[in-house]
């Protein structure tokens, strides 16, 4: 399979080289979990049908998932295991199926949710540095995209993400999703199609976050379901840039979520700052 699914363009047999994601063709997975720490209208009462998947196409020095997204933990299966695992979480009687951080697995989960489609919401939760056609292709597949917005700065996302064509990139994608998902359709407190954005504060980089904002209620609508967040940790190699080495301040978080009211963006679900705590992160 020459791999060419996400805006890196490897133009790589994964069969014979891995990719930037540093991923083969198979399916390799890191944890299988029922989430309860999601958006309420993702968890909800019984949880939501997690799959972390090993690798990623960013390189972020602050990455919360370091062990699988730039170690490699995790375990192959096949595509007809992947789909049990579907079925055991409709099984069990989980809200949805999370595929978390699936973007180098795309056409691999496409294949699967061609054979098998779960009766259960399939929520695509990614870092929205993909392709538009990698989006396209996922097109009657996805019923939840749950994407993140990291930054309206190339500039930051070269520093923090290795990724010099984030911004014109994401929105690209997200913009597509947005064209498939047009309507937030929640019943009994449960999203079963739609969107939600969401967006990580950065120490020191509130003005970026605005920015993000601004694009948010400008293409998107200001009756876009964001996520705010200030769970931000110095993770993984964040100590090396002293700007971004501490949680987020009370005045950087209040900043950014009076900006997102002063927009009209109403459908803001924001945190505590508590929430910038490891023991609401996965053990893989």
């Amino acid at each position: 399979m020459i791999c060419n699914f996400c805006p890196r363009q490897c133009n790589v047999d994964r069969k014979e080289k891995l990719g930037y994601c540093k991923q083969t063709e198979r399916l390799k997975l890191a944890k299988v979990m029922l989430h309860r720490y999601e958006e309420p209208i993702i968890s909800g009462t019984r949880g939501s049908g997690a799959i972390f998947f090993s690798g990623c196409n960013l390189r972020c020095v602050f990455c919360q998932n370091y062990p699988i997204s730039q170690g490699g933990k995790g375990k192959e299966c096949t595509v007809d295991e992947l789909i049990n695992i579907f079925k055991h979480f409709e099984k069990i009687g989980a809200h949805n199926i999370n595929l978390v951080s699936p973007t180098q697995f795309a056409y691999q989960i496409a294949t699967a949710l061609k054979i098998y489609k779960p009766k259960i919401p399939i929520v695509w939760n990614s870092n929205g540095y993909e392709s538009s056609e990698m989006v396209e292709m996922l097109s009657g597949l996805v019923d939840i995209y749950l994407v993140d917005l990291k930054y309206s700065d190339n500039a930051l996302a070269l520093k923090y993400s290795r990724a010099k064509d984030y911004v014109e990139n994401s929105h690209i994608a997200i913009m597509k999703m947005k064209e498939q998902q047009p309507v937030d359709i929640i019943e009994n407190g449960l999203m079963k199609k739609g969107m939600i954005i969401r967006h990580l504060i950065l120490p020191t980089h509130t003005s970026d976050s605005i920015k993000c904002l601004d694009f948010i209620a400008k293409n998107l609508g200001k009756d876009s379901i964001v996520s705010i967040m200030s769970q931000y940790e110095p993770r993984y190699d964040a100590k090396n840039y002293p700007e971004i080495n501490r949680k987020i301040r009370p005045i950087e978080y209040k900043r950014v979520v009076n900006h997102a009211l002063n927009l009209g963006l109403h459908n803001a679900y924001i945190q505590d700052l508590s929430s910038a705590d490891s023991k609401y992160t996965p053990k893989f």
